[in-house]
């Protein structure tokens, strides 16, 4: 066989993403790490007054103001648990494909894992679930099912107006919790 045609008939190998893997709960959960920004142990964070109880609040990161989610409280209701493994876990939030990227910081339980898989292994699961459409597709493996989560979905244009306003938040505004 030539050197050509042993290219064009060579299996082509799948195409491999990296996945941080975190839980809520007994339930696993992944991001794309191509979104992840930073992995941070969790801060002291300013509350952010009569915001929805899943935003944690925002705190001030390398001259910028980082609102932060609770993802646990946002998905089941209630808040992450304090453990040495949670995270706060900076993700490129970009809602839309022409919108420019912005830090948004999730807090996450168990955020100490890796997976490299084919995004391809992840299907669907057969739920229009529209009160939480970042919860993607599923992916079996020996653990059980382990869910997707799109970052670009997590925030409605409410809170997204809330956490993102038009005119950016003075740092020297903010103060430090005692």
């Amino acid at each position: 066989m030539s050197e050509p045609t042993a290219k064009r008939t060579a299996v082509k190998p799948a195409l491999q993403s990296l996945f941080l893997v975190f839980r809520i709960g007994n339930e696993r959960f992944a991001l794309q790490a191509i979104e992840v920004a930073e992995v941070l142990p969790c801060l002291p964070l300013k509350p952010i007054p009569r915001a929805p109880d899943w935003v944690a609040g925002v705190f001030a990161y390398r001259g910028a103001v980082v609102p932060v989610i609770d993802l646990s409280a946002l998905t089941f209701g209630h808040p992450a648990q304090a453990r040495t493994s949670t995270r706060l876990v900076l993700v490129n939030y970009r809602p839309g494909e022409n919108a420019e990227a912005q830090l948004l910081g999730l807090i996450l339980e168990q955020a100490t894992d890796t997976l490299r898989c084919n995004p391809a292994d992840f299907q669907p699961y057969g739920l229009d679930n529209r009160q939480a459409p970042y919860l993607g597709p599923v992916r079996e493996d020996a653990q059980g099912l382990l869910q997707w989560v799109r970052v670009a979905d997590l925030l409605d244009e409410q809170v997204r107006a809330l956490l993102f306003p038009a005119q950016p938040v003075d740092l020297a505004l903010i103060e430090e919790r005692p």
